[in-house]
């Protein structure tokens, strides 16, 4: 064999080496279609907008959606003082050192070293020589020709941006569950002073009919029958109680603190007059017209309807799923190239002398350079089972960005859904209790008439009382509803600094 070939074929060598470093072993990540429609399956309503450009709505940020500064003030102190929150917000802390840790195996590690020693020599037993030795090394740093090194911090990358959007996830479950739960408050407050006052009224009315049962005026059954609505009533003032008390102690859980009374809903008031000794009244009853189209808790902001699916990829949990996606893609790179040689580095560099001064004078300088290979010959399919394990994992990655994905756009659908149709409920019951307050009032004008008896005139406040709570449950569910649309969206389509980092790091 010539020189000639005995020097081309390590060059040789050298180069498909090289070629093959060229080569990312680490699959192109393209993100994966949505599977789901196009559009929301949503109609705009009489009460809502018609669909909005996407830069129209891209910065809605929560105050925007809620713009109650009481509201805005328990929501920013559920933020400081939440549990949850805080535990997301350290796991994010420990990832980053950990991609921190992933991402400084890609540069060398240089250590100063420094030694000195004292020795007897052997032939001359009182003569003693110095060392001293100071320099820098490098140790077993790995060139990452193949590219597991960087694939591996791009998957510790991907897994600290995956647990971000948890973090945004939690941020936003936070803020809509405070809203929703102060909503549930002015509920109660309104469920409450009505069940006081139909107390009030109902007791009032039983005088009367204890008196007109005294003088013989009345029968037992009209007598009983007004007793019953008193119990009822009784009845539904201590449920009113005990659910406002049941709901604080909630509100205060997500608080992580006593909740200040200045920002809760504050004691309402019916509009309806006092009670007299007679019972029913015109008065009451038409005050009791009026209240029906009253406001009962301050409005949320309008989201627009008629989306494109598109906005679910803001989604934390969908941000969440697909970093995990990308996390598992760069894992296959890292398992590809731990087939192919390990090539390590060792070296060092440094100054030795007799003497602590001779270093910096007469000092001799030495320098050292180890590389080290590493090939797997026979590792009874270990590596190759690595590489089938990290394929299988990115598919089931992939298979959960789709579940979670067909999952958000249920969500979002759902709550589209219940928003326009909550609406609609509540708009007949709005209609259907202030036809009851109306036949309330005709009943009063000819129970006091003597048109009609007084069995008339219970039956007609027994079924507007049922009708004005129907009235608030619903006025209730339609404002969770609109919290809905907001939870399911993501907070709004509000864009953060890890989303945009994502976006340009793909």
């Amino acid at each position: 064999m010539t020189d000639k070939a005995l020097f081309l074929r390590p060059a040789t060598m050298l180069a498909a080496v090289l070629a093959l470093a060229g080569c990312s072993l680490t699959p192109e990540y393209q993100r994966p279609p949505l599977a789901v429609p196009a559009t929301l399956p949503a109609a705009a309503t009489a009460s809502a907008p018609a669909a909005a450009p996407a830069t129209a709505v891209a910065d809605l940020p929560w105050q925007r959606y809620f713009p109650d500064t009481r509201l805005q003030q328990l929501i920013g102190l559920a933020l400081d003082g939440n549990r949850d929150l805080r535990v997301a917000a350290l796991n994010i802390e420990a990832l980053r050192a950990a991609y921190a840790i992933q991402d400084a195996d890609r540069f060398p590690s240089v250590n100063g070293v420094a030694n000195a020693a004292r020795q007897r020599a052997t032939s001359r037993p009182f003569a003693y020589g110095n060392s001293v030795q100071a320099g820098v090394s490098i140790s077993a740093f790995e060139l990452d020709l193949f590219g597991r090194v960087r694939a591996l911090s791009e998957a510790a990358g991907a897994q600290l941006m995956a647990s971000e959007s948890a973090r945004r996830a939690t941020h936003i479950s936070l803020v809509a569950s405070v809203a929703s739960t102060w909503y549930t408050l002015w509920a109660d407050r309104w469920q409450l002073a009505l069940a006081e006052q139909t107390l009030a009224t109902r007791e009032s009315s039983l005088k009367l009919q204890q008196l007109k049962f005294d003088n013989g005026v009345l029968n037992e059954l009209d007598l009983r029958t007004a007793q019953s609505l008193v119990e009822a009533a009784r009845v539904t003032r201590a449920q009113a109680q005990r659910q406002w008390a049941q709901d604080l102690s909630a509100l205060e859980v997500l608080l992580g603190r006593s909740a200040p009374a200045d920002l809760l809903p504050p004691p309402v008031d019916v509009g309806i007059p006092a009670a007299q000794a007679g019972g029913q009244t015109t008065a009451q009853a038409d005050a009791l017209a009026q209240t029906v189209s009253r406001s009962l808790w301050p409005e949320l902001a309008e989201l627009p309807v008629g989306l494109s699916s598109d906005v679910l990829l803001q989604r934390p949990d969908i941000v969440q799923a697909e970093q995990n996606l990308v996390a598992a893609n760069a894992n296959v790179g890292a398992a590809r190239a731990a087939r192919f040689p390990r090539i390590s580095l060792t070296a060092s560099l440094g100054v030795a002398s007799t003497s602590l001064a001779g270093l910096f004078n007469d000092g001799l300088l030495g320098a050292a350079i180890a590389p080290g290979v590493t090939v797997p010959l026979l590792d009874w399919g270990r590596t190759a089972a690595g590489v089938n394990s990290a394929v299988a994992r990115r598919d089931i990655a992939l298979a959960q960005y789709d579940r979670t994905v067909q999952s958000a756009f249920k969500d979002v659908a759902d709550a589209l859904v219940a928003r326009q149709t909550w609406t609609e409920q509540a708009q007949a019951q709005r209609a259907q209790t202030e036809a009851e307050a109306t036949r309330l009032r005709l009943s009063t004008l000819r129970y006091e008439s003597g048109v009609a008896s007084q069995l008339d005139l219970l039956d007609a406040q027994r079924a507007l009382f049922a009708s004005q709570q129907n009235l608030i449950t619903a006025q209730l569910a339609r404002q969770q509803a609109h919290i809905a649309v907001y939870r399911s969206l993501g907070g709004g389509w509000e864009t953060t600094a890890s989303q945009q980092a994502a976006t340009s790091a793909r």
